[in-house]
């Protein structure tokens, strides 16, 4: 099979790989670009465990080949931290044992950053919503709720402190 070259931007740093067409963008971002945060559970888009931001939207990857994301930008769960500081959604997914195995955590994280920059008041009921696109073996969303829900918390006394 030929090869077709591939140029993306990964947290910020680009990559120039040759593939082969039908490698999915998960294995590309693990196997290729050596980013291992983003991990491949079902292989069929339902678990979300492979969620990573594609030109700032949430999206499965390991639904999409990776020619598809030539050309653009890609963050992953390694992209999140700024200069080592964990996001507040980080710090509160440890302080509220939202982590649990930690398998689902990265995609999980990717999708719930997403979600919060389109709609930062959300509901319970919206976030618990958001939460169904994941499957977690683990069972215990509850700690994963409370972390969504503090970092709303926390981010909008940020805003009234900016204020």
């Amino acid at each position: 099979m030929s090869l077709t070259e591939v140029n993306v931007t990964i947290n910020g740093k680009s990559y120039s790989e040759w593939v082969e067409p039908r490698m999915l963008l998960s294995d590309f971002i693990r196997e290729s670009c050596g980013l291992t945060g983003t991990h491949v559970g079902c292989e069929h888009g339902v678990c979300g465990a492979c969620t990573v931001s594609l030109d700032g939207s949430a999206v499965r990857s390991c639904l999409i080949f990776a020619v598809q994301a030539d050309n653009r930008e890609i963050k992953t769960v390694e992209g999140l931290a700024s200069s080592g500081e964990m996001t507040t959604l980080q710090k509160n997914f440890v302080e509220c044992h939202g982590l649990q195995c930690g398998f689902c955590t990265a995609g999980i994280l990717m999708s719930i950053t997403d979600f919060l920059e389109k709609n930062p008041q959300p509901s319970v009921k919206e976030i618990k919503e958001t939460l169904s696109g994941h499957l977690c073996r683990c069972t215990g969303y509850d700690g994963i709720v409370k972390a969504v829900e503090k970092t709303v918390q926390d981010n909008n006394k940020e805003v009234l402190q900016r204020s």
